[in-house]
């Protein structure tokens, strides 16, 4: 089965956020599983593009309305990814610094066209076509209504929606920058009088899938607006949750990490990680070692860290560790903390992967009090490097994390207050100090699987099961 997945983000070549996980790692497993499953993104201009080599296998026009894009397929020529990438390369409008910007209208219309314009000169269609969010979310219409791509509309597309609240809304002012369709079908675009890419993926995709099965049930109740579509269009709606790419994510073999270890080794391996870390950031070794990892905004309950800390380190024997960056305002807050807590907590403002492994590594504990999170990777990270998850039940999170009162192995917590969540950490550091248990959990936690292995199945099962 020939599989095209369509995204904006693809790890290791542009990353933002969990979407860039996900496409890096299932159209590789599903080729482990003998498909042939490839991705068409942009051809970004950052420290990937700009440091490996490419061939053109097609060149072309796109149109938007009277505007015209010169556009280049290109694909990797010096780099085994474990499945093959093609970029649509469109100097004026994709090839920037930047994934997204405060309009992005017509980069991603001209990325889509140009695209199905490419599909359609190939010698095979692909036999899926699998959309990822709203900056692929006109596809689905495209392929259904658009006269030019009438020779696709037999190719099933599969739509997954990795965040809700986000749907690509554009005026009516761009309607002519679409491919001609009967515009009897135009009610097909339009959500809340706006064009709305991400309710119209919902409204013509084969399947919608979103990325675990608590968050498709909470979208039926909040999904910014969407909430009367996806229960309207259920019944091809499905939740399946994301995995991880266990060869990235192996502290046994992780390049990125001062010392490597096993589930045997998790001791001595962490211990020399969380050695290096609090050397670099002049924190105390000997206490336990909480950490943030993510993007300061109000979905991940961000601004009530700054609180949640100050309250935690007057009152617990505590280290604290926060990689991340976001709203300003919360950045200038976190990084006042340092003044007051020098030795026991400190903050990177921004973002870095190789840190990111060793925090995962060296943490005894990851907070997630988040309010919205569809899947969430960072507990399934931490999980594999056995490190304890503190998170909220709500979307993936509920759907991975058990309660130690529930005779799980991480913390939860119901709500996104500061006393909730300094509670939550406070109960962490009870179990640190229960060092038979917690060493014991420690063991567990790493042989959980969230390998993309199984995973990849589902969807391979979901294509055959409408292909």
């Amino acid at each position: 089965m020939k599989i095209f997945h369509l995204s904006a983000e693809c790890y290791p070549i542009a990353k933002v956020g969990g979407l860039a996980d996900v496409v890096g790692a299932l159209p590789k497993y599903q080729n482990d599983n003998g498909e042939d499953s490839a991705v068409i993104m942009p051809f970004y201009k950052n420290p990937f593009t700009t440091t490996h080599n490419f061939s053109s296998v097609f060149e072309g026009h796109v149109h938007l309305g009277n505007t015209s894009y010169a556009y280049q397929i290109l694909k990797t020529s010096d780099v085994s990814l474990g499945f093959e990438v093609y970029f649509v390369a469109i100097d004026t409008l994709l090839h920037t610094p930047f994934v997204y910007s405060e309009n992005d209208v017509d980069r991603f219309l001209a990325f889509q066209i140009a695209a199905l314009d490419w599909i359609l000169t190939l010698k095979q269609f692909p036999n899926i076509l699998h959309c990822h969010d709203h900056h692929t979310g006109l596809i689905p219409f495209m392929t259904q209504e658009c006269y030019k791509y009438e020779a696709l509309n037999k190719i099933p597309v599969i739509t997954t929606i990795h965040n809700a609240q986000y749907q690509g809304w554009m005026t009516y002012e761009h309607l002519h920058k679409i491919p001609p369709f009967n515009m009897e079908h135009i009610g097909l675009l339009d959500w809340d009088k706006v064009i709305n890419p991400l309710a119209a993926a919902i409204k013509c995709a084969w399947r919608v899938t979103t990325v675990s099965p608590s968050y498709m049930e909470e979208l039926k109740q909040n999904a910014n607006g969407l909430e009367q579509l996806l229960a309207h269009e259920s019944g091809k709606a499905v939740g399946i949750l994301n995995g991880i790419d266990t060869e990235v994510w192996n502290p046994e073999t992780d390049d990125y990490i001062i010392e490597n270890y096993n589930a045997t080794t998790v001791g001595a391996g962490k211990k020399a990680n969380k050695k290096w870390l609090c050397k670099l950031f002049n924190l105390d070794e000997e206490k336990p070692l909480v950490a943030f990892i993510g993007r300061l905004v109000g979905e991940k309950g961000a601004e009530l860290l700054p609180e949640v800390f100050h309250k935690v380190l007057q009152q617990e024997a505590v280290n604290i560790l926060l990689l991340g960056s976001g709203h300003k305002d919360t950045e200038e807050q976190l990084s006042q903390l340092r003044a007051n807590y020098s030795g026991n907590y400190n903050v990177y403002i921004g973002y870095d992967e190789k840190l990111s492994h060793i925090i995962y590594a060296g943490a005894d504990f990851l907070l997630m009090p988040s309010r919205v999170e569809p899947c969430g990777l960072n507990q399934m990270y931490c999980l594999r490097y056995g490190t304890v998850p503190v998170v909220r039940r709500i979307g993936g999170l509920k759907d991975t994390v058990v309660d130690l009162n529930d005779n799980g192995f991480g913390i939860c917590h119901d709500d996104v207050t500061v006393s909730d969540i300094a509670y939550a950490v406070h109960r962490a550091l009870e179990f640190y100090n229960d060092t038979a248990q917690f060493q014991a959990n420690r063991r567990f936690i790493m042989s959980i699987d969230h390998s993309w292995k199984t995973l990849a199945k589902t969807y391979i099962n979901l294509y055959n099961s409408i292909n």
